[in-house]
């Protein structure tokens, strides 16, 4: 019995500091746009004893559905979420085909998703598609078809990407733009080449956020992050609490009013 009054106490005590953040925050400025490394599934697993360390990733698909929900209830307007980089091909064959699988359900249930046709979120994926198997391109062609459209919100999934190989492929883009008279070297600056990247019609990240306790941005979004806020929380992606979604808003608010004063 005393326990169980002690997690009733304890309980109330986080959902009543869980309501003081959300006020705090939604008292400023929302970043529009946030992003976020999802690190440490396995070591999620591993740490609660999961019979099967895959099983990890599934935990990370049910949190990375809690966290759009945060970000619609806040008004965060753009979540992109780096999902599968090129470096994770060289894991077991075994999780990679577990990943795929996941990734395939996963892209036709956001298409079909009532929550994503109701706040018209437009789905979009980047990154290498030839790296990845028929099943999966075309669950992502599926979701992003049925979004197309939307404005309300932006929902981006970066899979099987890397930063180094989206700006090596959009220096390669403009050398051949370049090479047939269809661009002039002087018109080439920062606008420009953004216009060439993956995110080329959404502004920069505000906010970067990455969970495990790591603190590298591990080749996401290179370009696009020069200037965001950057915030680490030592705690595995399934275990990301909306406290530390909560706290990590009202850190880039403290910043923020810090740099205009």
């Amino acid at each position: 019995m005393p326990t169980d009054i002690s997690k009733i106490i304890s309980d109330a005590a986080y959902q009543a500091y869980e309501r003081r953040l959300l006020h705090q925050v939604r008292q400023a400025a929302i970043p529009h746009h946030v992003a976020i490394i999802m690190d440490g599934n396995r070591r999620f697993a591993r740490e609660i004893g999961l019979g099967n360390v895959l099983d990890g990733h599934v935990k990370g698909r049910d949190k990375l559905e809690e966290v759009l929900e945060w970000c619609l209830e806040v008004g965060v307007r753009i979540l992109t979420v780096y999902a599968f980089s090129t470096e994770n091909l060289r894991r077991p064959s075994e999780e990679i085909q577990h990943l795929m699988h996941l990734f395939a359900e996963n892209f036709r249930k956001v298409g079909d998703d009532d929550r994503v046709h109701r706040h018209k979120i437009r789905i979009n994926v980047f990154g290498d598609r030839e790296l990845l198997p028929a099943e999966v391109i075309e669950a992502i062609e599926y979701a992003e078809a049925r979004t197309k459209d939307y404005d309300s919100y932006r929902f981006n999934l970066a899979v099987a990407y890397g930063g180094r190989e989206e700006i090596l492929q959009a220096i390669r883009d403009v050398v051949r733009d370049a090479q047939a008279g269809k661009v002039d070297p002087h018109d080439i600056d920062e606008k420009f080449f953004s216009k060439r990247l993956y995110t080329a019609d959404m502004p920069d990240p505000d906010l970067v956020l990455r969970t495990s306790g790591e603190e590298r941005i591990s080749n996401f979004l290179l370009w696009q992050l020069a200037y965001s806020e950057l915030y680490f929380v030592d705690v595995y992606w399934p275990g990301f609490r909306k406290i530390d979604f909560l706290r990590a808003l009202r850190s880039y608010q403290m910043r923020a009013r810090r740099y205009g004063e």
